[in-house]
């Protein structure tokens, strides 16, 4: 499983464009191939933080949607919308829960 977690910078002028842009991406890459999970959140600690966190089942997926013009399309909005460029990290694991809480 590959796991991505990101966040982006709002702006009080461009929030509420920042966050319709951050939900249609999640639920537009959930009808993808091989997304077990894509969904963005307010960080509850720090308002102007939209955070995105993203299941795959394989980089083969996470490359597919990396190339689907309407993400490099959100990618290019968001780093125009915000103060600072967003961020992104790239994890490869296992879902071990089952080992862990029985």
């Amino acid at each position: 499983m590959i796991l991505i977690t990101g966040h982006v910078i709002l702006t009080p002028e461009h929030r509420e464009r920042m966050i319709a842009l951050g939900a249609e991406h999640s639920a537009r890459s959930r009808g993808e191939a091989g997304c077990l999970g894509h969904n963005c959140h307010i960080d509850v600690e720090q308002p102007d933080r939209l955070v995105f966190v993203e299941e795959w089942a394989d980089m083969a997926a996470v490359r597919a949607h990396f190339a689907v013009p309407a993400s490099g399309a959100f990618v290019v909005e968001m780093r125009a919308l915000s103060p600072q460029p967003p961020v992104m990290r790239i994890f490869s694991g296992e879902d071990v829960t089952a080992r862990v809480v029985g």
